[in-house]
């Protein structure tokens, strides 16, 4: 019913997961050279700028968690920039390791996203695939900032593969079927069909693909530094590109952009505690779903029909506080994150829950879309990183810029037109975001970094990967390949409205969950619909010191997890 086993990859030097095998693989090796997780994590994001460019890239956001290593080549102290903001560990989790730190790569909306301006062109919500809704990409300051903290190579050894793979790299039926997918959105005139489907065909599988503006780009930020990205001839060329495309960001938004080092939010579970980004990530709705269900009995088996059912619900409740709440924390009113992770809170939350019926709505009729990766690294010092890294929906706006090869994320369709939300659009603010990277620990160390695609999706795999490992005591492997179910809504600022089944769950326990009111689309057995989850383990001996790593990836994927 579960399908083919899977197995997780081990080794005890180092690990890379990624959602394509080329990527891994360009981790691994900077991780054999001597490099550390940080180092990995560069080198293999901007490799899947280059063979994923559909689902990420130079003109995306990132949202890290990091746990520095001790020794090796992670810098010391002198090299670090001060405490968290914040001060040391928040109130709400006095039990947050203090090395634990988070890293906000999301751009903001520019100083023309005013409201009143998309009103008057007709608009009554943030407008998909459209220049308007491209804000400022913060994934390569990230790097930057990663880089200047805790990078032990040089930026040039850490986009040389990626540079080297823009210059030709072969043709996946992954990448084939993004293109095909995309063209129906976008045409084939433009510069997205310029540098993505440049010979006004469907690419065949094996053939080369070359990226030769995307490569230039790679090579000058290797040169001259991501600062250039935001600064230099490169932001030059952007803000005259997007304010030709139309968009809503000007050459001082560019220049003033910059990453936020943050503190990361917990919550236990069970004999664990859960980690993730604090907003404008949706690291808390995770956090406070897992919350709700430790107030209930741990599942009786993998297709426990009431524990699944309770689970639905306890994400259905959750994306109800995520509608209302999440946004840029300057937006969100004072306490509100204090609020969703009081134990209280979640308290409440569970007491609503009927286990006979499901209070999703009718289904929705809105397609949806989405253009994410996860990627983790973990190496011989004790470092490990969990990283998403997204441009939204596949392509992102579809704004690609040939001269460039950066296509434009569309992270501000997640804003509301409406003035009294706390996600509504403005200058300079940070949309709400679906980005829920993750980072379990045990007895005060990092037991696992794992993540996913997925859209609105992605706390609730968030919760079934850890739920999984946690109460039913599985591997990596079969936690993120296991069956998987999700709530789809018709946007971020929307309640669920389907529930989405992949079809190795038992007929009796779909009947069931049919029974109790779940509106649901079946979908392939292993289908992306749900979502790419990675995931890398550390496996401790008795005295706390690393024995082995155990790696796995997604086989809804193209990756492969790479250990050594």
């Amino acid at each position: 019913m579960s399908g083919p086993p899977f197995q997780p990859v081990n080794g005890n030097q180092g690990a890379v997961v990624a959602p394509h095998q080329l990527a891994s693989e360009v981790g691994l090796e900077i991780l054999r050279a001597g490099g550390n997780a940080v180092d990995a994590t560069i080198a293999t994001n901007a490799a899947l700028a280059v063979v994923s460019a559909h689902s990420c890239g130079l003109g995306g956001d990132a949202f890290w968690l990091i746990w520095p290593g001790e020794g090796g080549p992670w810098p010391g102290s002198s090299r670090d920039p001060g405490p968290m903001p914040g001060g040391s560990v928040p109130a709400h989790e006095p039990h947050l390791p203090e090395r634990l730190v988070g890293l906000n790569g999301s751009g903001r909306a520019g100083s023309l996203a005013k409201i009143e301006r998309l009103r008057s062109e007709g608009h009554t919500t943030m407008p998909m695939w459209s220049p308007l809704s491209i804000t400022v990409p913060g994934a390569v300051r990230s790097w930057g900032d990663a880089h200047e903290r805790y990078a032990s190579r040089s930026l040039g050894d850490l986009m040389a593969p990626a540079i080297a793979l823009a210059e030709g790299f072969p043709a996946s039926a992954g990448w084939i079927g993004a293109i095909e997918r995309a063209v129906a959105r976008f045409g084939t005139d433009g510069g997205w069909a310029q540098v993505f489907r440049p010979h006004g065909r469907s690419w065949r599988e094996g053939e080369t693909v070359r990226l030769a503006p995307l490569s230039a780009t790679l090579r000058r930020l290797a040169g001259d530094g991501p600062g250039d990205f935001y600064e230099g001839a490169i932001a030059a060329r952007q803000a005259a590109f997007l304010a030709e495309a139309g968009a809503l960001i000007t050459a001082p938004d560019l220049a003033a952009h910059a990453s936020t080092w943050t503190r990361p939010i917990g919550s236990r579970y069970r004999d664990a505690l859960a980690t993730s980004h604090p907003p404008n990530s949706s690291g808390v709705i995770a956090l406070l779903t897992l919350a709700i269900l430790e107030r209930f009995p741990p599942p009786d088996g993998e297709f426990d029909a009431n524990w699944i059912h309770t689970a639905i619900e306890a994400s259905r409740l959750a994306l109800e506080d995520r509608e209302r709440e999440l946004a840029d924390p300057d937006a969100m009113a004072p306490g509100a994150l204090e609020r969703l992770l009081d134990p209280s809170h979640a308290a409440e939350l569970a007491r609503r829950i009927d286990p006979r019926r499901s209070g999703i709505a009718l289904p929705s009729t809105i397609p949806r879309g989405g253009g994410t990766v996860f990627l983790a690294a973990a190496d011989r010092w004790g470092g490990l990183v969990s990283l998403l890294q997204s441009n939204w929906h596949g392509f992102g706006s579809g704004v690609v810029d040939p001269q460039t090869g950066i296509a434009y994320q569309d992270r501000g369709v997640s804003f509301s037109l409406d003035p009294s939300h706390p996600n509504a659009l403005g200058p300079g603010k940070r949309t709400a975001h679906t980005l829920t990277p993750g980072m379990l620990f045990r007895d005060g160390r990092p037991w696992l970094a794992h993540g996913s695609m997925g859209g609105e999706v992605q706390p609730q795999i968030y919760v079934q990967v850890v739920s999984a490992l946690v109460d039913r005591g599985v591997d990596v492997a079969a936690a993120v390949s296991a069956p998987r179910w999700g709530l789809q809504t018709a946007s971020i600022l929307e309640p669920p409205q389907r529930l989405l089944l992949e079809s190795r769950f038992p007929e009796a326990l779909v009947a069931d969950l049919a029974a109790r009111g779940h509106p649901i689309r079946l979908l392939e057995p292993y289908d992306a619909a749900v979502g790419y989850c990675h995931a890398i383990e550390v496996r401790r001996r008795r005295d706390s010191a690393i024995d082995s790593l155990a790696a796995a990836t997604d086989p809804r994927s193209e990756g492969a997890p790479a250990v050594f």
